[in-house]
């Protein structure tokens, strides 16, 4: 495989000096993420695809972009890749048309052959989707044997609605995947967090799926504001920053809740995943040395990690 990195920005695109030589009109896949405002307006697609006519385009509006070591904002990075190989499979689906995240996740395993099927990477529409229940769709649909990664698209600090994109100009509710086939390709993934807690462990005394209505019988935004001082002021932009740590109630897991908006009517807070009625939770706030430590030991993970594992890693985009 040979891969070439790009930017788009208010200069134009530029390769970076490190890709390998590849041949833009044969490149089999492209990977477009940047900010909604360069997206929505389908200028983007147009110029990708006249400069990789042969490649499948799967694009993702973010909350903020990393091009080689350098992360930004107001631009697009973009990853493409030549295979000698592997063959790909594209399917998506629209979140619209199911009566779940769940039924989603499964109905987009179905667009798949699983015969020959290694790796699934899968992008997601951030603002309608339930990021737990889509990944619990896909697992069960793909039998808990297949590496499935992916993320969550983002909209910078705005919290309004995001843009997935698959060989089309990107829209709002879509989801979708990327197939790998073949015994050629080598997948290795890695996690960690690099948050910092802070405040008292709290109980979850009401919620429903992914949202948050009430921590120890106290409304959830009101407390939340609370924590957060002056970046409530903020919100719901600094709500980047505060995620919620939550402890799930059955398996003692912990895992880090991002939140995709606010209502100021009813006092809840919607989060990317599931936030189970019971669960202990802490909130947290960023320590921008850790996370960035953090993400090199991910890195790390990768490149020492055992191969293909039945196990999703379901990540935001960032």
């Amino acid at each position: 495989m040979k891969a070439a990195i790009y930017q788009y920005n208010s200069t134009g695109l530029v390769k970076h000096a490190n890709s390998d030589a590849i041949s833009e009109p044969e490149a089999q896949l492209l990977l477009c993420f940047g900010a909604k405002s360069l997206l929505q307006d389908g200028k983007a697609f147009e110029m990708v695809r006249q400069k990789f006519p042969g490649a499948d385009i799967a694009i993702c509006s973010t909350s903020g972009e990393i091009y080689n070591t350098e992360v930004s904002d107001n631009t697009i990075s973009m990853a493409a890749m030549q295979f000698s190989k592997t063959q790909l499979k594209t399917g998506s689906v629209k979140i619209e048309d199911y009566a779940n995240s769940y039924d989603a996740g499964v109905g987009l395993i179905s667009k798949f052959n699983s015969e020959g099927l290694s790796y699934l990477l899968v992008l997601s529409d951030g603002s309608k989707v339930n990021g737990s229940e889509l990944v619990r769709g896909l697992n069960h649909a793909a039998g808990n044997t297949l590496l499935i990664t992916g993320g969550l698209a983002g909209d910078g600090s705005n919290f309004h609605s995001t843009l997935v994109g698959l060989n089309g100009v990107p829209v709002h509710g879509l989801i979708a995947g990327i197939g790998f086939y073949g015994n050629n390709i080598h997948v290795n993934h890695g996690s960690q967090g690099g948050w910092e807690m802070f405040g008292l462990e709290k109980t979850v005394t009401r919620s429903i799926s992914n949202v948050l209505y009430e921590i120890d019988d106290k409304n959830a935004l009101e407390l939340y504001k609370k924590y957060l001082g002056n970046e409530a002021d903020s919100l719901p932009g600094s709500a980047l920053l505060f995620p919620l740590a939550v402890i799930l109630p059955d398996t003692g897991e912990q895992v880090v809740r991002t939140i995709l908006s606010i209502n100021e009517e009813d006092g809840s807070m919607t989060f990317a995943g599931d936030i189970p009625q019971g669960a202990q939770v802490r909130f947290m706030k960023a320590n921008f040395d850790k996370i960035t430590n953090a993400a090199s030991g991910a890195a790390l993970q990768s490149l020492e990690g055992d191969t293909l594992q039945p196990k999703i890693a379901y990540l935001s985009v960032v």
